[in-house]
């Protein structure tokens, strides 16, 4: 199984990776490390490859698998039933909890505190974005935000996340200082910068300590899912979890 491992100076106790699309057992157009069980591919694989990557990064459980909604809403691990968590973020305070989202083009970012007491993963296409996931999930970590270390993985990259004027207005209400996030495209409508929207959201709330960034799912078929790209696809999980002492 293949994985980016975050390069960021996160305590020693905190553990995160980010799946690449390679190394698992799907076919077709979910070749071959898909681990989304709602996207088409054969239950089994999904199966077998969600095993393989509980052994591979040697989790110390099952992760909470969010139905995730393009919303705001954030999952407080440790009490939720994952049969039908509708969230797209969650928080995990102690060790031995494994927090992690799905995305095949959209943000995933993960969060931790400078103690290493607390983490948290978050989904964030530009829905999530616009209606403040990233503003719940810095409020339900429980942590002052200038303590709080963000890295951002694998999405849609600038030069390919082409977006209309309500999108760009929807962003821009919130953020009036965030015109560098926009650029015309040669369609007459704009090219957005995800990284540079949450780096700014992020920014607002002070909690300016961010890594990451810098891919672009769409562009790079050979390690990413792109729903952008491809229409059907798996989808890469970022995760986060304490290692149990």
């Amino acid at each position: 199984m293949d994985w980016i491992e975050p390069d960021w100076p996160a305590p020693a106790v905190v553990r995160a990776a980010c799946t690449l699309r390679s190394g698992g057992v799907s076919r077709g157009p979910y070749t071959s490390l898909n681990l989304s069980d709602h996207v088409g591919d054969d239950p089994s694989c999904v199966a077998r490859n969600r095993a393989l990557l509980r052994h591979d990064l040697a989790l110390p459980g099952e992760p909470l698998w969010l139905r995730q909604v393009h919303g705001r809403d954030v999952a407080m691990l440790g009490g939720v039933d994952p049969a039908d968590c509708v969230a797209d973020a969650s928080v995990a305070i102690g060790p031995g909890i494994v927090c992690a989202v799905l995305t095949a083009d959209c943000l995933p970012f993960l969060l931790c505190d400078r103690a290493g007491t607390r983490v948290a993963a978050v989904h964030a296409g530009w829905r999530g974005l616009a209606s403040g996931v990233v503003e719940a999930a810095v409020a339900r970590m429980q942590a002052p935000p200038e303590d709080l270390l963000v890295w951002l993985g694998p999405a849609i990259g600038p030069d390919v996340f082409e977006v209309g004027d309500e999108v760009r207005e929807a962003f821009l209400s919130y953020d009036p200082g965030g015109t560098a996030a926009f650029r015309p495209s040669p369609a007459g409508r704009w090219l957005a910068d995800i990284y540079l929207v949450a780096r700014r959201r992020l920014d607002l709330l002070g909690a300016g300590q961010v890594w990451g960034g810098g891919y672009c799912t769409v562009t790079d078929p050979d390690r990413f899912f792109s729903y952008r790209r491809d229409g059907a696809t798996g989808r890469m999980a970022s995760l986060i979890w304490l290692n149990p002492s």
